[in-house]
């Protein structure tokens, strides 16, 4: 067991001893991945989708069997930036692994082979300029060609997919990947996406190039009695105590949601000295200290929304979730301007990722954001 000073995790993927769960998940994605289809995932953000994706790539049928690419998308904004963090992902991957295996892929890149440089060990760094994609189309197929020639099959997961969609010319490079995916039979993909509505219709419309080329698989929150389980069984390798009715105050209160769940026991285990147990009546000091911490934070997102923005997100924080947005019903109880304001205010919240859609239900997808609301007294 490694020697974590905080065993509740809240930067990434530490190992099994510190993964929650999701025996069932990891078995069905590892069967299915393993039997070459391509998956989507998709849920949620904040459930932990890429730890899960880390942990199904450490599995034994899979580690040392494949190569595992795993790529986030999030910040990307074209088709270049999608070829540059592919890129680089699969250089980080292979590095380790001897001069002979990133050579392999080194030598596939023609069109940005002058533009990788060497460290003083003779090793790759990726140090491409995204001014150096002068088609990134062409290293896109020169990537794929590595791909579906590599002497392991390849795994990749590309996280926050549905951000393709954004990209200028959308509908090409989704097209694109598409023609790619489908003739690279050494490669099997796994998608992940936070945002249902697009990943849906991406995978799921007739009309859309991805249409009933993957395996859709959802999330959901870990089992109360599961994360009970394990935050009292590392309370307890630590020397400290946990009492029954911690866990159940802290889950019911952010809906089992897995990042509010490793953030509130982070503190709450930092907070409890060895020997002592920890309570229920030290929860709120948690969350507040979290709050604080974020507080400028959330300031500065807040001064960022336009006026009307403001208006309809507090409305929202008010009612918690919200069906029916673009109702007459809603826009008189909260006194806002028309019902054209809303949808276009909702529309801007969207895409900032402020809110988030979930069953016809929209609300405030950061729960500490809706507590720092409440705490400055915008919503009661």
């Amino acid at each position: 067991m490694n020697n974590m000073v905080n065993p509740f995790v809240t930067k990434g993927y530490a190992g099994p001893e510190y993964f929650c769960d999701r025996q069932k998940e990891t078995k069905d994605l590892v069967q299915l991945l393993t039997n070459e289809n391509n998956m989507a995932l998709i849920s949620p953000r904040r459930l932990g989708k890429t730890d899960l994706i880390h942990h199904c790539f450490s599995q034994p049928d899979i580690m040392g069997k494949y190569y595992t690419f795993i790529i986030d998308i999030y910040a990307t904004s074209s088709l270049a930036d999608f070829v540059d963090v592919l890129g680089q992902a699969i250089f980080e991957e292979l590095k380790p692994l001897g001069r002979k295996v990133w050579e392999r892929f080194y030598n596939c890149l023609h069109s940005v082979q002058q533009q990788i440089s060497f460290d003083i060990n003779g090793n790759p760094v990726w140090g491409i300029g995204l001014g150096a994609y002068v088609n990134p189309s062409t290293t896109l197929d020169e990537i794929f060609g590595y791909l579906a020639t590599a002497d392991k099959p390849c795994l990749v997961a590309i996280d926050e997919f549905q951000k393709i969609i954004d990209y200028p010319n959308g509908q090409n490079v989704e097209a694109t990947l598409r023609t790619h995916i489908q003739r690279c039979s050494n490669a099997t993909f796994l998608f992940s996406g936070s945002k249902r509505h697009l990943m849906s219709e991406m995978f799921m419309s007739p009309s859309r190039p991805f249409y009933q080329s993957v395996i859709p698989m959802g999330l959901s929150p870990i089992p109360e009695d599961k994360y009970a389980a394990f935050a009292e069984r590392l309370f307890k390798e630590h020397g400290k105590g946990l009492a029954a009715d911690v866990i159940h105050e802290v889950y019911s209160r952010f809906d089992g949601i897995t990042f509010c769940l490793q953030r509130v026991m982070n503190v709450l285990f930092m907070t409890t000295g060895k020997g002592e147990v920890c309570s229920r009546d030290m929860i709120d000091d948690a969350i507040n200290y979290i709050i604080d911490l974020s507080s400028e934070h959330y300031e500065m997102l807040f001064s960022q929304m336009s006026e009307k923005q403001r208006s309809v997100f507090l409305a929202i924080a008010m009612e918690r979730r919200v069906k029916g947005i673009a109702s007459g019903k809603f826009v008189h109880k909260h006194h806002l301007p028309s019902v054209s304001s809303v949808i276009s205010a909702v529309k801007g919240l969207l895409e900032k990722d402020f809110i988030t859609k979930e069953n016809d239900e929209i609300f405030i997808y950061d729960h500490f954001f809706q507590l720092w609301l409440q705490k400055q007294k915008y919503v009661k």
